[in-house]
């Protein structure tokens, strides 16, 4: 209690002795017996009072001496028990946590990981991952600015996680314990496999190969690329010791519309220990995206030339140049490009009134703009034989397809026929006019959707221009071509817009968690966040069903699935409240990352532990641990001071005696007629 404190309370009781004497004693008439006991109470009133408001404390000063954590953490992958380690695992887990030396010194923590980190102990060695770098990251957060060792319990082999070398904090000193032999076995395996998720038909798409040996001897291998029994690629790789990975890249032909299942392959005359890292299946959905587009138009210019280099970029796209009066059979193009139309494109607009074939109209001083008015019903044409030269305004809040301003405002200008545009129906603007750095109302790029038909209009000539322009800033073709790609993809596409989307995968690997990403769309074709979706997934072997319920996610729903099997699988999405629904398909191929290994990864736990100035051991070695641990001087344990204060008086009590006190006074009074 403060000195300050003490005078407060010594003035209270003055302060209530002053005043209870002078009601009781001073004013009284007769010195009666009563008056003392008045007087007492009054003064007791005033003090508690005082005391209530003063609310004095008492502080007391401690010392508590806290245990330095100490964190043992168990690698819990299936890799442990493919390595044959998990009993030693076991046992040195135990005799870490049970030591009495290691329990007297420390605060000791276990914990586990895979592809999650655990705080119990339920060792069981059947997780589908290892990641380190988030065991390093969890303790950071555990044990923010501490010195502490950390004991890591692993055959150092992560699969999921970024380089666990440099994840630990710098105040953590990490002792590495490897499990599994580390004799070198004989091995060759596929290291890594990259391949393209989807294919063009009748491309060749890339395979990217590394391959890996383990042993002293120069062998050669043969690899292999079979689909189905059919071998597609067989070449001999040769390692010595001195070139013990290779790389090296595979041309495969996609001749088949649809998922393309493949198993590589890598054997040798040797005897392996381990064979199931020799195969690695994958698959490539190849999709027929080829695309006939006509360019009609009755004259000659650069922009024509400049279209068909820009849409041709594209491989998977054919451009054919055609008259008005030469067109006899439209049905094999995708797309028609209506090139400054006059009334000679009659017969072309008739044609397609019953084949619907998506249009890019585009105009210029040429244009026939009362034959457009007549053939189109999105803008109305309101123009005069004056030429005026257009610049262009990007439309940031333009959302039918991805695009990117690619300083469309210091392109050259356009040129057109001057005149007012009026919008008919709902479309679609990327680009506005502008004139002399005046914006103008006028589109200059939009686009028109109605049912599955799409429209573009691209308002002005000499687009070639903005194909050199672009050249000359950039040195490439390649941000023009990109932007006519893009509006040449949305035309030839006749997909309406959909009110339920659902983005997924058609392969996944074993082992890894399964993520289906789904949005729906109001009648406005806004996001509803309040949809209620469902799924049904169907295991295609066994006909089992199981439903699940999405997730509300960020710009939409989600639901993850982890632990299922190899093999084909169907499933339906539902939005419950419209019935709304879309059907998909994937497989799960059958890859185990953790049986890939043959030996712990000693020298990637060595550089753990030289980073955090620790030291690596062996299973046979733990005493040395132990010992090193329990060093006396390392390690000391945290001695802090610790300041409780506590109310000399608590405040209910004092309240209830104030209370009765003043209670008392009143009954007093009362009985012997004072009030």
């Amino acid at each position: 209690m403060t000195t300050s404190t003490v005078l407060l309370l010594l003035l209270s009781v003055l302060i209530a002795s002053a005043v209870s004497f002078y009601h009781y004693l001073y004013k009284a008439d007769k010195q009666l017996k009563i008056n003392w006991i008045l007087a007492l109470l009054r003064f007791t009133s005033i003090f508690l009072l005082l005391l209530l408001l003063i609310n004095p404390v008492i502080s007391s000063k401690s010392t508590e001496i806290n245990k330095i954590p100490l964190a043992i953490v168990t690698d819990n992958s299936s890799s442990i028990k493919e390595l044959k380690a998990d009993q030693k695992a076991l046992e040195l887990t135990q005799i870490l946590k049970n030591n009495a030396e290691l329990k007297n010194k420390f605060d000791i923590q276990h914990y586990s990981f895979d592809a999650d980190f655990n705080s119990n102990t339920n060792l069981d060695f059947k997780g589908k991952q290892s990641n380190i770098d988030l065991a390093a990251q969890n303790l950071k957060q555990l044990n923010k600015n501490i010195f502490y060792p950390v004991i890591l319990l692993s055959d150092g082999n992560q699969t999921v996680g970024n380089d666990y070398v440099y994840s630990f904090q710098e105040s953590a000193t990490v002792y590495p314990v490897v499990l599994g032999d580390t004799t070198t076995n004989f091995d060759i395996k596929i290291n890594q496999l990259n391949a393209n998720k989807y294919a063009f038909l009748k491309n060749k798409f890339p395979v990217e190969v590394f391959v890996q040996y383990n042993g002293t001897k120069n062998v050669s291998a043969n690899f292999m690329i079979e689909k189905g029994n059919t071998k597609v690629h067989s070449q001999t790789i040769s390692f010595t010791n001195a070139s013990k990975v290779q790389s090296f890249q595979v041309l495969l032909e996609a001749d088949k519309v649809g998922i393309q299942k493949y198993k590589a392959s890598i054997r040798s005359s040797n005897q392996e220990q381990n064979l199931y890292n020799n195969v690695k299946n994958f698959a490539v959905e190849v999709i027929d995206q080829r695309k006939e587009i006509a360019i009609i138009s009755d004259i000659t210019h650069p922009d024509l030339s400049a279209l068909k280099r820009a849409i041709e970029s594209n491989e998977q796209r054919k451009v054919t140049f055609i008259k008005p009066n030469e067109v006899n059979d439209l049905q094999k193009y995708n797309l028609l490009i209506l090139y400054q139309p006059t009334s000679l494109f009659k017969s072309i607009i008739d044609k397609n009134k019953n084949l619907k074939i998506n249009t890019f109209i585009i105009s210029g001083l040429s244009t026939d703009f009362n034959f457009l008015n007549q053939i189109q019903s999105d803008l109305d044409f309101k123009m005069s034989q004056q030429k005026e030269d257009f610049s262009a305004t990007f439309e940031s809040n333009f959302n039918l397809f991805a695009q990117k301003d690619i300083q469309f405002s210091s392109l050259p200008p356009l040129q057109n026929k001057f005149g007012k545009i009026i919008e008919k129906s709902s479309v679609a603007t990327l680009l506005k006019a502008q004139v002399n750095g005046v914006s103008f109302e006028n589109p200059i790029l939009t686009f028109s959707e109605k049912g599955a038909n799409r429209t573009a209009y691209l308002l002005g000539e000499n687009i070639w221009k903005w194909r050199l322009e672009s050249h000359l800033n950039n040195q490439s073709f390649e941000d023009f071509d990109q932007f006519i790609d893009k509006i040449i993809q949305y035309l030839a596409t006749n997909s309406s817009k959909k009110s339920l989307i659902v983005e997924h995968e058609s392969f996944y690997n074993s082992g890894e968690t399964i993520g289906i990403f789904a949005q729906y769309f109001n009648k406005n074709y806004e996001l509803d966040e309040t949809a209620n979706l469902s799924i049904q997934l169907i295991n295609n072997r066994t006909k089992k069903v199981k439903n699940y319920s999405f997730s509300k996610a960020n710009q939409g729903f989600e639901v993850n699935f982890d632990g299922l099997e190899h093999g084909n699988y169907s499933f339906k999405v539902k939005e419950n409240n419209s019935n709304a629904s879309y059907s998909g398909s994937f497989e799960v191929l059958d890859f185990d990352v953790e049986k890939q290994f043959v030996n712990p990864d000693k020298e990637r736990l060595e550089q753990l532990a030289l980073q955090n100035k620790g030291q690596l051991f062996f299973p046979n070695q733990i005493d040395q641990l132990i010992q090193k641990l329990t060093e006396k001087g390392t390690y000391l344990p945290i001695e802090k001071s610790v300041v409780k204060t506590t109310p000399l008086i608590e405040w209910l009590t004092l309240l209830i005696l104030l209370i009765a006190s003043l209670a008392s006074e009143w009954f007093v009074r009362k009985y012997n007629g004072l009030l």
